[in-house]
């Protein structure tokens, strides 16, 4: 018998039971997107993490995008994806698409879920009208049938999460005149993550985190205080790609999210070792007064 091994997976338990405790009962918001979503066993990696959150007796919310499977799908049917600013421009058509493509992402995630004995309820931001959105309005530009958030319907969720449900979102929205707009699920997360009052929302990305130096992936910081944040993006350190999940992150914290973690979903099981572990793997925001729980350099 290989004693240490097995001595070594008693110390992971150990070292997660603390967070198990601090943590049970609250609401976790996993925002599913990006290349951990076309790779199988990733997706089937990031389903075991939400399913064990919830069999510790957290309460898992899932949002999930879908933009690459979307633009696979325009470019099969002939059609040339198109993006301004990151946001995708939707005419009638590629809505059709988009809603399409979501939906059965959606349900494969809850035959997941189910197939790990946990049940799983999949639904839009149109059921019960947890979402309701106007045109989003960029100056100068039309996206199309781009949403931007006006409301959540809290609610709907809590019902769900009091039945035991595991719920299961894509961002697909109404206006207040039914009609249909395509949702950016950073968004769509952080809006149910801020109704909600959500412990924790963790951001799958393909990125580490953030980076004190941008050309080091090894020089992940473990934790940021919204000051630090502002700082480092006043320094420039914070730029590009990750200022808008930064501010989103900031803009969620301020609404009363306990902490946003940016993870890198190409990681298996990179929502349990951040969650589980005192470093983690990612980059965890949080308000000024809260105590860090990693006491390492970064």
């Amino acid at each position: 018998m290989d004693l240490q091994k097995y001595q070594e997976k008693a110390e992971v338990l150990i070292e997660a039971l603390p967070y198990i405790q601090r943590f049970n009962r609250n609401i976790v918001v996993i925002k599913y997107g990006g290349s951990a979503m076309l790779d199988d066993n990733l997706k089937r990696n990031v389903i075991q993490d939400a399913t064990m959150l919830k069999l510790c007796g957290f309460k898992p919310i899932i949002v999930h995008g879908g933009g690459k499977e979307i633009s696979a799908m325009i470019s099969r049917l002939g059609m040339e994806p198109q993006f301004i600013n990151g946001l995708r421009v939707t005419d009638e058509e590629i809505l059709d698409v988009a809603e399409m493509v979501l939906n059965k992402v959606n349900k494969s995630l809850v035959q997941m879920v189910q197939e790990l004995g946990v049940k799983a309820i999949g639904i839009s931001g149109k059921d019960g009208g947890l979402l309701k959105v106007k045109k989003k309005d960029m100056e100068d530009i039309d996206l199309g049938y781009v949403g931007e958030i006006t409301e959540v319907n809290a609610e709907v969720l809590q019902r769900l999460l009091k039945a035991d449900f595991l719920p299961i979102v894509c961002p697909i929205a109404m206006d207040e005149n039914f009609q249909t707009y395509n949702v950016n699920a950073d968004e769509a997360a952080q809006a149910i993550a801020c109704a909600m009052k959500a412990e924790k929302l963790a951001l799958l990305t393909d990125v580490p985190g953030v980076l004190e130096d941008p050309s080091d992936i090894e020089s992940i910081i473990s934790e940021l205080t919204v000051s630090e944040a502002k700082q480092l993006i006043d320094e420039g350190v914070i730029s590009g790609g990750m200022l808008p999940k930064i501010n989103n992150s900031i803009d969620a914290i301020e609404s009363g999210v306990s902490r946003v973690h940016i993870l890198d979903g190409r990681i298996p099981h990179s929502v349990l070792l951040e969650i589980f572990t005192n470093k983690g793997i990612g980059t965890a925001i949080m308000e000024d007064s809260q105590d860090k729980f990693y006491k390492g350099d970064k």
